[in-house]
C-alpha cells in the first residue's frame, strides 16, 4: 500500500505572470529535496518561470516512487513506465490551461526513473515541453519516435554504476537515426547523481543552445550538428548566456 501522494511544491515566479513553466521530478524513492540545486539553478536563471515539483504517486513517507511496482522485471518496467509518463502527461497539460502556458514555454526535468518517466511523456504526448532535461537515467525502452516539438537534453556522469553512460549514447544515436533534435553531455568523474557540472551544463544548453526546429526556420535546412563532448567537474564547455528563453 502507498501512502497518499503528497502535495506538489511550486515556486511562483519573482514577480508577475509566469513565462515559463518548468516541471523537475526526482528519481525512485526520494522526494523534491533530493532535485534543491537543480530547482536553485533554474529560478537564478529564469526569474520569470513557475516551478512544479510533483512527488512520485506511490510509495511511503518521503520515499516516493514513480511506477508502480518496485524492482519490476526489465518487461514489467517498459510498461509501468510507459504509463507513468502518460499520467505525468496529463498533469503538465492541466498545468499549461491553468497558468495559460503553452508546451513550448515549458520544459520537463528529471533525474533518475523521473527522467525515464519525462521522456516517456514528451514521447507520448507532441508538443508537450519544448525542451526535456533527462539526468543519469536508465532509459525503459528506445523511443519508437523522436518527440519532433522537444528538444532532449542527455546529462549523465561518465562513471555512473547504476546507469551506464553507454546507454545514454545509444539513445542519442537512436534519437540522431529517427531525425530528433538531442544533445548529450558527460561529466567525467561524476557517479549517479545530479552533480553541479551537469546542472551548470543543462542551464547552459537552455540559454544558448538552439532547437533543430528553430534552427530550420531560420536557415531553411536541418541542422545535423551532433553535440557530444566531455562536460568536466570545474566548468562547462558551453558558455551561458542570460536570457533566459526556453525556446
Amino acid at each position: 500500500m502507498s501512502d497518499p501522494r503528497p502535495a506538489s511544491l511550486i515556486i511562483e515566479p519573482s514577480a508577475g505572470e509566469p513565462a515559463q513553466l518548468f516541471v523537475v521530478l526526482h528519481g525512485e524513492s526520494a522526494a523534491p529535496d533530493q532535485v534543491l540545486d537543480l530547482v536553485a539553478a533554474i529560478r537564478q536563471a529564469f526569474p520569470q518561470a513557475l516551478i512544479v515539483q510533483p512527488q512520485g504517486p506511490f510509495g511511503a513517507g518521503p520515499a516516493r516512487r514513480w511506477i508502480a511496482r518496485t524492482n519490476p522485471d526489465a518487461e514489467s518496467y517498459v510498461g509501468l513506465v510507459a504509463e507513468a509518463g502518460t499520467a505525468l502527461a496529463v498533469e503538465v497539460r492541466a498545468l499549461q490551461r491553468d497558468r495559460g502556458l503553452s508546451g513550448e514555454q515549458t520544459a520537463l526535468a528529471g533525474f533518475s526513473e523521473g527522467a525515464a518517466v519525462a521522456l516517456e511523456a514528451v514521447c507520448a504526448d507532441p508538443g508537450l515541453a519544448g525542451r526535456a532535461l533527462l539526468f543519469s537515467t536508465r532509459f525503459a525502452t528506445l523511443p519508437q519516435a523522436a518527440p519532433m516539438l522537444t528538444t532532449l537534453h542527455l546529462l549523465h556522469g561518465a562513471a555512473d554504476r547504476v546507469a551506464p553512460v553507454d546507454q545514454a549514447r545509444q539513445v542519442h544515436g537512436h534519437l540522431a537515426e529517427l531525425g530528433g533534435d538531442a544533445t548529450l553531455d558527460m561529466a567525467s568523474n561524476v557517479g549517479h547523481e545530479l552533480h553541479d557540472a551537469l546542472i551548470r551544463q543543462a542551464i547552459a544548453r537552455l540559454q544558448t543552445y538552439l532547437p533543430q526546429r528553430s534552427w530550420e526556420a531560420v536557415m531553411g535546412a536541418p541542422d545535423m550538428r551532433v553535440d557530444e563532448y566531455d562536460a568536466d567537474d570545474g566548468a562547462s564547455d558551453a558558455d551561458a548566456g542570460d536570457n533566459g528563453t526556453l525556446h
